[in-house]
């Protein structure tokens, strides 16, 4: 008889184990406490526009090819890529940006316009980011973080030097480019890793490879449509996916986790998988004696940065921005520092701007455009409907300013989503919106483990465990822990 596993949570990594899990034969069941699946890539129709709540960049393609390619699909057979060119923009200030091509040999005319000499420098990074990225991605990813003895490989170890774990991903940029544009455009990918590029090894310099060499692309349709896919692929295998479905506890006898309880019935398990919050799943669904870690523990990791978010229905076209902008007016070690090192809400605050309907109008009516304002903020913070309304002012004036354009009133749909949201929708931890930090004491074996030691069938995926942060790495932790399962229970 098929072993039966319980997924909590129908985000990417519990989807992509989802898939594992029900092509290798286990009877799977993902519950979702929200109304639609997807987790953080939520969707939202309303008035018109079909907002993506969660994700807005679609990096590294090859990821999602090999997983679909591992069920005999591809990408193609779900939704239609659109390579961005013009990949974004940095804006710097009034008639102050720099729009990044798609193209190598434009980018490095780009980088000799700011700095001569600077294109030669930039193939070398790039080579270098390209070998980080070809062993991370390759080898260190797929690793479950379990033992050390993961990485006594000499080939691995060796490796180890070339990617620049000891070395910071500021010191790597800086020494390399001298105009602070180009280094704000290097450093920036990191940004969202849960340090500041002081902080961050200088093996993330991967993200330049991967932004840069492999280029910013667009799903058709929306970022959903990744999510819509993957539920395809799901049922097709055989998985039952329940949303409405709040988990409330984990029943576990004799150290083996027997039954999940929801708001709507028993579900009985052979295997369970928490692909919600980690800490939710482990504090909140568990009793004391099952729990690995403690609060104390919990707090003191160091987590990725949450999030200030609007969603805006704009009656008329925009001039002057593109699908992604950046607005980096302001001070950018100023804000990193009050997001990582003195959490407060920022002063002046960087921010980012997607307005999707510049590559599919589908995201809005004919006229209208679907705009999503982020500012990353530190998690833990008070959120209160005064300071939202005081930041959406701060980053609205600016929009308006530099790009030259009224908007504000042309706002015919508005809606703000942060700390509060993020806890009360995912039961994020602090209001967390991008999970665990990927500094270097929270990396591979340092991370919290995707296997529990004291409940023998209770495993995790997802952004609080291996590999980390991110979509792609999301999928790849689905991957990850399905072989873990694998081995322990064979299918």
């Amino acid at each position: 008889m098929s072993k039966k596993v319980v997924i909590i949570g129908s985000g990417f990594a519990g989807l992509s184990a989802a898939c594992y899990l029900a092509k290798n034969g286990y009877k799977v069941t993902v519950l979702e406490k929200n109304k639609v699946a997807g987790g953080r890539a939520r969707k939202m129709e309303v008035e018109g526009y079909n907002f993506d709540m969660g994700p807005s960049w679609y990096w590294m393609p090859e990821v999602f090819e090999n997983f679909f390619a591992h069920f005999g699909k591809k990408v193609s057979d779900y939704y239609e890529l659109i390579r961005l060119d013009p990949a974004y923009k940095i804006i710097f200030g009034k008639g102050d940006e720099l729009a990044v091509p798609a193209g190598m040999k434009e980018l490095k005319a780009l980088f000799e316009e700011y700095e001569p000499g600077s294109a030669a420098k930039l193939e070398h990074f790039l080579k270098e980011a390209e070998y980080k990225y070809k062993v991370g991605m390759g080898e260190f990813v797929f690793k479950p973080g379990l033992s050390v003895m993961e990485f006594a490989d000499t080939r691995v170890l060796a490796s180890m030097f070339r990617l620049q774990m000891l070395n910071s991903m500021s010191g790597h940029v800086e020494k390399l480019f001298k105009n602070e544009k180009l280094r704000e455009l290097l450093k920036f990918p990191v940004l969202f890793l849960g340090a500041t590029p002081e902080d961050t090894p200088a093996m993330y310099s991967l993200m330049n490879y991967a932004d840069l060499s492999l280029g910013t692309w667009f799903p058709k349709g929306g970022m959903y449509k990744i999510v819509e896919a993957m539920l395809s692929l799901a049922q097709e295998l055989g998985v039952t996916v329940l949303t409405s479905h709040t988990v409330k506890s984990i029943f576990v006898s004799n150290g083996t986790a027997k039954k999940v309880i929801s708001d709507q019935g028993d579900f009985e398990a052979d295997i369970v998988v928490g692909g919600a919050d980690y800490h939710h799943v482990e504090q909140h669904l568990l009793s004391p004696e099952n729990r690995v870690y403690s609060e104390k523990y919990w707090d003191s990791r160091t987590m990725a940065p949450s999030s200030l978010l609007f969603y805006l229905g704009v009656n008329k076209k925009l001039d002057n921005l593109l699908h992604h902008n950046l607005f980096f007016d302001a001070d950018f070690k100023k804000h990193a520092a009050e997001i990582y090192k003195k959490p407060a809400w920022p002063s002046k605050p960087l921010f980012y701007s997607c307005i999707a309907s510049k590559t599919d109008q589908s995201s809005a009516p004919i006229g209208h455009e679907n705009v999503f304002l982020l500012l990353p903020t530190a998690p833990g913070l008070e959120d209160s409907p005064e300071i939202r309304e005081h930041y959406y002012d701060i980053m609205m004036d600016r929009m308006e300013d530099l790009s030259g354009q009224s908007i504000r009133d042309s706002v015919d749909f508005k809606m703000s989503y942060a700390h509060t949201d993020f806890i009360k929708d995912y039961n994020a931890y602090k209001g967390n919106a991008y999970g665990l930090a990927n500094t270097l004491r929270q990396t591979a074996i340092l991370k919290p483990k995707l296997r529990s030691s004291k409940v023998a069938n209770l495993f995790y995926t997802g952004q609080l465990t291996t590999p980390g942060p991110g979509v792609p790495p999301a999928l790849i932790s689905g991957q990850v822990v399905a072989s873990e399962i694998f081995k322990k229970y064979k299918p």
